[in-house]
């Protein structure tokens, strides 16, 4: 009997990805099917379904399961879920497809199918209603609004057999561990309690301070990075993975760090998505979730700890993964350390405020970092990477008024 945390729902994984001869037939049925071109975020959405990360959905949601989940965080059946999860057609594409019929899920990018799926519901939604509810703001500056109302006219729903897992586990090796892989690492270990370290940024000395929080009370933590798209500006996973297996090599002891990638695009939900990076932890074995400030935020729409407060929001038995809600922390002279705003009585200005923007910025503005705001042997892989962009690869960071991430 695992001493892990249940995955979502109370049941087992429930991994989508065929193998063996149901993957080599499913492949040739879906050569002849026809397609529906995906974006990259429905790309992800498909090879987390794939390999159990959004356990228990079978597939893409009904007009039903959106409204409920854009409205109460609940899927028709009553399922827990913080972001629609849907798949989106162009109208001409649409309109030759009836429900019932089975369709092949075409990633053009990679020029492959990714899934199969028997559509069971068609529908239109309203984008703005879907962006005020997930994202708080219809501006299309919000770059998850901007994917949103961007998308497709029609939704198709039904369930999928997925087929691939999207060239993540060529690109990435041992890094892309799927649910399975994590909580049987975790066994192995010996490890019952484990939280997951959100990033989509090289980590700094802030990050590490917060992992090294976690370590202090738990087995473990699994720094978990986004290696799906981003936004213009982020750092590259490849950049960002060479960057933190560095951190955990020079400055963590042996057996407590564990990290991995997960396939997701970013959708910048703030709130919203802390709470689904916590749903999909639990997957994944974690118990703990570390939420910092402006956990999965992007500019000013979300206050800085509006993630600490959703988890208040939300039923008791939503989640069996809890926050770890910890406050703005920072370098400070006067304690000649890490703090927080919890432990450290100085003033403002005794405090070096660290983020990944302010980071970012100053690397591609090739300004000098403190060692206080980041190792050294983390600027030295950052440096080499600003230094290598060309001038048409580089992108102004703009500072926002709590620039977290």
């Amino acid at each position: 009997m695992s001493s892990l945390v249940k995955p979502h729902g109370g049941g087992d994984l429930k991994p989508l990805l065929l193998e063996g001869d149901a993957l080599a037939a499913e492949k040739e049925r879906a050569a002849s099917l026809p397609k529906v071109n995906i974006s990259s975020r429905e790309a992800g959405d498909i090879i987390m379904m794939g390999i159990g990360g959004f356990t228990p959905l079978e597939g893409f949601m009904t007009r039903a399961d959106w409204q409920g989940v854009c409205d109460g965080m609940k899927m028709a059946n009553g399922l827990f879920w913080p972001i629609p999860v849907t798949l989106s057609a162009d109208t001409a594409t649409a309109d030759v497809i009836s429900e019932g019929d089975d369709v092949a899920l075409y990633d053009p990018e990679r020029d492959e199918i990714l899934a199969t799926m028997t559509v069971t519901d068609k529908y239109t939604i309203d984008k703005k209603h879907e962006c005020m509810m997930v994202y708080k703001t219809t501006d299309m500056e919000h770059p998850g609004v901007k994917m949103v109302m961007e998308q497709a006219d029609v939704n198709l729903a039904g369930p999928i057999k997925v087929l691939s897992q999207g060239g993540f586990p060529e690109a990435y090796g041992d890094q892309f561990m799927t649910p399975a892989q994590t909580r049987a690492e975790f066994e192995k270990r010996g490890w019952k309690t484990i939280a997951a370290f959100q990033t989509r940024n090289p980590m700094h000395r802030s990050h590490e301070y917060l992992a090294k929080i976690a370590i202090e009370t738990l087995d473990g933590v699994l720094i978990h990075s986004l290696l799906g798209k981003l936004k213009p500006g982020d750092i590259p996973a490849d950049v960002r993975s060479k960057a933190i297996g560095t951190l955990i090599e020079k400055y963590f002891s042996d057996n407590t760090v564990i990290q991995a990638g997960y396939p997701l695009d970013m959708r910048y939900a703030g709130p919203r998505e802390a709470l689904l990076h916590a749903l999909f932890r639990q997957n994944y074995g974690c118990s703990h979730q570390i939420v910092g400030r402006d956990h999965a935020g992007v500019g000013d729409y979300y206050g800085p700890f509006d993630a600490h407060h959703i988890f208040d929001e939300i039923d008791e038995d939503a989640l069996v993964t809890e926050p770890l809600k910890i406050d703005w922390t920072f370098w400070c002279n006067k304690c000649d350390g890490m703090a927080s705003m919890k432990t450290c009585p100085h003033e403002g200005s005794d405090r070096i405020l660290l983020s990944g923007t302010k980071l970012r910025k100053a690397l591609s503005e090739g300004e000098e970092v403190s060692d206080k705001f980041s190792r050294p042997e983390v600027l030295e892989i950052l440096r080499a990477y600003y230094a290598g962009l060309k001038d048409d690869e580089k992108v102004e960071i703009k500072m926002s008024g709590h620039s977290a991430k």
